[in-house]
């Protein structure tokens, strides 16, 4: 959600600001802006607009600025409409500072009432300039930096905010609380912003905020303090992401870019995870010792959106393999709970980005209470994993489309490694047992490419059916949460209703739905309910309703029922998710882009939910 870009340096700022906040769309937004200090003149000037980034760029072709210190960022309107008054940055009465802003301000109506009456002239409907004024009011004979720390002590919420000021040219500040902030670390220049990605063709040695920091960058470096000015000592991590996995390589967007990786990624998350010699599962950074792991006597599995349903194929298989009675929650839920959970506890946390505000605020209440916290995250430093007891990385790399692929059956093979280890550490199953399931394993990834050597034929079934109103995706046992994904996929991408459902609860309700305005997708792959599934498709058959089939490779009775038929390799009940997955991305992606649909950046949704 929104984007941060901040720089000072020896450069112009311009270019880079601007090149950031591309890097940064994935976030989701609906207008930008950025503000740089005219050193000339030693005034700040802003130019910003509603829509796309490409408005802001013809803004300052036509308008620009020279200046080697200033912020920039990507808006997603929360208070008040996507309008250029309403876009960031913001300024204070004098017009000599500038703020941008991530997050949302709770308290800022009685904040913004209080500074009124003070005499300040507000010009936005934002919460956001409230701290501006805020800063201004505190900003005589002190520090840049300490007017913020005065007036962020103010605010109730979540933020993540760069300052600059024309009074103090040579300075950028930053400061986070709720929303994540990093400074990428360079030579004589230093950089600002909520995400890595924006900084990495300039540097990839960065520093990771952690809650109530406040960091002052110049040419020369950079220095933390907490919100009382205390010097906090920092660490540098090297991000060892390249600048090209940000890019498209060719694909037109990155959402299909990210769908053709699969295989690589599952395949790398694979190879650094199980010892070739031994066979065993090592996870680095897992720090839970294994004597509190074999006597955890439930799971509580927390997250949101795709990662949530990644969870559900994770409750399936560690309750099936490792027999532990297993939990999940989406993590607005959670959080909110009266939680029956305690040091016997394991929570898994799963968030692609690490900065997913309910999913933190529900591993925040769980360590209150005892339980141990690991966490399944694709993004190195970020807040989830700094907070967590354990880290099971997924090494996924950059995901620029909104909606998730890659990152999806990243966590569902973190996952499924997860739970053999656990089977390992608890003498669940015998090794060789667990040596089949990896060699299993071990074969998805080619799998994977074989579905997507079809591409081309799940193009053309997803167009044929690009013109119908709603879809019902219907699955049974491990394949019900693919049926949910495969519906929010359609959903994100492409504006169709759709919904995901139990296949066994299609008579308790949406079999009233089926007719030839619709088309179900149903997940019929060989397994245990594989009978009950082709029963399900008998019955939307019978009512003439258009239907998709996944089925496994040689399927004899499906086929029989329905023409419009997707194949993926035969492969054990229990990987099965890991090849569904892809027909499913595929056929919303196509779809979308049948209909003309930004598959990278949809409507109204942000990559990063940082807010509640």
């Amino acid at each position: 959600m929104c984007g941060i870009v901040g720089y000072i340096g020896d450069r112009e700022a311009q270019p880079i600001l601007l090149a950031g906040l591309k890097r940064l769309e994935y976030r989701g937004y609906d207008s930008s802006g950025l503000a740089i200090i005219l050193p000339k003149k030693n005034s700040i000037s802003i130019r910003k607009s509603p829509g796309k980034i490409s408005m802001l760029e013809r803004l300052v072709k036509n308008k620009p600025l020279s200046g080697s210190v200033g912020i920039a960022h990507t808006r997603w309107a929360t208070h008040g409409a996507p309008t250029q008054a309403n876009a960031h940055p913001h300024e204070d009465c004098r017009g000599e500072l500038a703020l941008v802003h991530n997050g949302i301000i709770e308290n800022y109506e009685e904040l913004k009432a209080q500074l009124i009456k003070e005499g300040h002239a507000f010009r936005s409907q934002t919460d956001t300039e409230v701290i501006a004024h805020l800063i201004e009011k505190f900003y005589h004979d002190i520090p840049l930096e300490e007017a913020v720390r005065k007036a962020i002590k103010l605010l109730t919420g979540s933020f993540a905010i760069g300052v600059i000021s024309a009074r103090e040219p040579a300075k950028l500040v930053g400061a986070r609380s709720g929303s994540p902030l990093i400074i990428g670390v360079g030579r004589n220049e230093n950089f600002l912003a909520s995400d890595a990605p924006a900084v990495l063709a300039s540097t990839k040695e960065i520093v990771f905020l952690d809650e109530n920091e406040v960091a002052i960058l110049s040419r020369e470096g950079f220095k933390v303090t907490d919100f009382d000015g205390q010097p906090v000592s920092k660490k540098t991590v090297r991000i060892n992401w390249d600048i090209a996995q940000a890019q498209k390589n060719g694909f037109a967007h990155f959402m299909l870019k990210e769908i053709n990786e699969q295989p690589r990624v599952v395949e790398n998350l694979l190879n650094s995870r199980i010892a070739q010699e031994t066979n065993s599962i090592n996870f680095e950074e897992q720090h839970i010792p294994a004597t509190k792991l074999q006597n955890i006597k439930n799971i509580f599995i927390v997250a949101c959106g795709t990662a949530y349903h990644a969870g559900l194929v994770g409750k399936y298989i560690l309750e099936s393999v490792c027999a532990i009675p297993t939990q999940i929650d989406v993590s607005s839920e959670f959080r909110y709970r009266d939680l029956l959970i305690g040091p016997e506890t394991l929570v898994v946390a799963i968030s692609q980005s690490g900065e997913t505000a309910d999913t933190l605020a529900g591993v925040r209440e769980a360590k209150k209470r005892g339980a141990s916290v690991l966490s399944i995250c694709n993004v190195l430093g970020s807040t989830l994993t700094r907070e967590s007891d354990g880290i099971i990385y997924t090494h996924a790399g950059p995901e620029i489309g909104v909606a998730s692929t890659k990152a999806y059956t990243a966590q569902l093979t973190a996952l499924y490694l997860f739970t053999f280890y656990l089977a390992e550490i608890r003498d669940i199953l015998s090794p060789a047992k667990i040596s089949k399931y990896l060699f299993d394993l071990r074969r998805i990834p080619k799998q994977q490419e074989l579905i997507l050597k079809e591409q081309n034929n799940i193009a053309r079934l997803a167009r044929r059916h690009s013109h119908l109103g709603s879809f019902l995706y219907l699955g049974r046992k491990i394949n019900y949460p693919s049926a949910l994904e495969g519906a929010l996929k359609l959903k994100e991408v492409s504006y169709i209703p759709a919904e995901g459902y139990a296949a066994g609860e299609m008579k308790h309700g949406p079999i009233a739905l089926i007719d030839e305005y619709r088309a179900v997708v149903c997940i019929a792959s060989a397994s245990k309910v594989y009978e009950k599934m082709v029963s399900n498709i008998q019955e939307i058959h019978s009512r003439h309703g258009k239907i998709i089939a996944i089925v496994s490779s040689g399927d004899k009775e499906v086929v029989e029922l329905t023409r419009e038929v997707i194949y993926i390799p035969k492969v054990e009940e229990i990987f099965s998710p890991l090849l569904v997955a892809l027909p499913l991305q595929l056929i919303a992606y196509h779809i979308a882009t049948k209909r003309g649909c930004d598959v990278d950046q949809p409507r109204n949704l942000a990559k990063s939910v940082t807010v509640e």
